[in-house]
């Protein structure tokens, strides 16, 4: 049975924030992918000539020193940084710059990372076999924990209500916008800065995944190497980035003279209980989080117009999606219109749920919606619309968000145009 109170508080979306591999900003980030730009090219951060997978989707011209001070800067880790930054877009546009526009106690932060400081734990790592322990940082370990983004913002902003950080692999983000709209459902807070971050482009994560055989190894042809649901796809790129959200209760946005962007309607989580690394065959565990979405939003599966599906370009990964909604959708899937936006960015890993929230958001402003491009070649068991290489314009109402991650952790998100 539902809780008349938490069924009353309508979550809406104020505001939003994004590091991409295609800008450092929303706009620049959804421009580059309604014209069909790729983020992904050869590694710079590191040489990469011994490794398998040698192409990513880096974060191109950021300098934090636009948001913090050199000595606030050196005492977090890059996937902090790239948090900071897009919070400050997404605060911006909230108007929640002035203290006054709300209560600190009633403002909580849940912005996680799927893998936290491991550029930080890496070379601190280094200096302690090659120096020994004494010449290990002090900060090490507040640098290094995957909460941090939290904990920084939360200070940064003076939130002192709910702040954590959700840790589920590639669905953390997705996980913790929808435990953020439940938290202020239930009428625990009434603003939730939440999403994700990511800055795993090291040395020893990309030799882990190439190692799994998840990459994909198509070196010489970078912008075309991530082809999700492509009969020729051969792995995930990866890529580091940040989106952040600002969540809200709808009277209190209205209240403060905030704009609603989008609403939440819905949120599931499930499991697959099946495999640490592959998702379940038959696509059952991601189609119960989807359904478990529909269920709270109380909708038909015909009201769903969009899909910004996980889409890694891994053989099974895109394979399993479209079993996926092909379970929840059945006669109606032919008739969604999906897409990945990896094809572009890269793979996020936690932060990509924040992302394609965001993307979902744009959409449903917009009516407009990317496409999945790299797609040249039909695989006939990925054989639903995945708008093929390029963006098109249509009526959005209500987009879907789907997340899934290592240990078979399961997230769908439904956004609803404000009406």
């Amino acid at each position: 049975m539902k809780n008349s109170s938490m069924h009353e508080r309508r979550v809406v979306v104020t505001g939003t924030g994004a590091i991409s591999p295609l800008g450092c900003s929303v706009k620049e980030s959804w421009t580059g992918l309604l014209a069909g730009k790729s983020g992904i090219a050869r590694v710079t951060h590191f040489p990469v000539e011994e490794y398998r997978c040698q192409i990513a989707g880096e974060v191109k011209n950021f300098n934090i020193l636009d948001y913090l001070t050199p000595k606030e800067a050196s005492r977090q880790d890059k996937f902090c940084h790239f948090a900071v930054a897009a919070a400050a877009e997404a605060i911006a546009q909230a108007g929640l710059e002035n203290t006054a526009n709300y209560d600190p106690w009633r403002c909580g932060v849940l912005v996680s990372s799927g893998i936290g400081g491991i550029e930080t734990t890496c070379r601190e790592s280094k200096i302690l076999e090659e120096r020994g322990p004494r010449r290990v940082s002090p900060l090490t370990i507040p640098m290094m924990i995957a909460d941090m983004a939290s904990g920084v913002l939360s200070i940064r902003y003076n939130f002192r209500g709910p702040n954590f950080g959700i840790v589920s692999a590639c669905a953390s983000s997705a996980h913790s916008i929808g435990e953020s709209s439940w938290i202020i459902k239930r009428g625990d807070a009434d603003i939730m800065l939440t999403g994700g971050t990511e800055c795993g482009i090291v040395p020893l994560s990309m030799a882990g995944f190439s190692q799994m055989r998840a990459l994909s190894s198509r070196n010489d042809d970078p912008e075309h190497a991530s082809r999700p649901f492509d009969a020729e796809r051969d792995g995930f790129v990866p890529a580091e980035g940040a989106g952040v959200l600002v969540l809200e209760e709808l009277e209190h946005a209205l209240a403060r003279g905030a704009k609603p962007l989008a609403e939440i309607i819905g949120y599931g989580a499930s499991g697959d209980a099946s495999h640490i690394t592959a998702p379940r065959a038959d696509g059952s565990g991601a189609a119960a989080a989807i359904r478990s979405a529909l269920g709270h939003a109380g909708i038909a599966v015909e009201e769903v117009d969009y899909v910004n599906a996980h889409g890694t370009s891994t053989p099974m990964n895109d394979l399993v999606e479209t079993k996926c909604l092909k379970l929840v959708f059945g006669d109606y899937a032919p008739k969604l219109a999906i897409s990945s936006t990896k094809s572009m960015t890269g793979h996020m890993l936690g932060a990509s749920g924040g992302f394609e929230s965001i993307v979902c958001v744009q959409s449903l402003l917009e009516d407009r919606v990317p496409g999945t491009m790299n797609l040249e070649h039909a695989d006939p068991e990925c054989d639903l619309n995945y708008i093929a290489n390029s963006s098109c314009d249509m009526p959005v109402g209500v987009a879907l968000n789907i997340s899934l991650g290592f240990g078979g952790h399961n997230a769908a998100i439904l956004f609803k145009k404000y009406e």
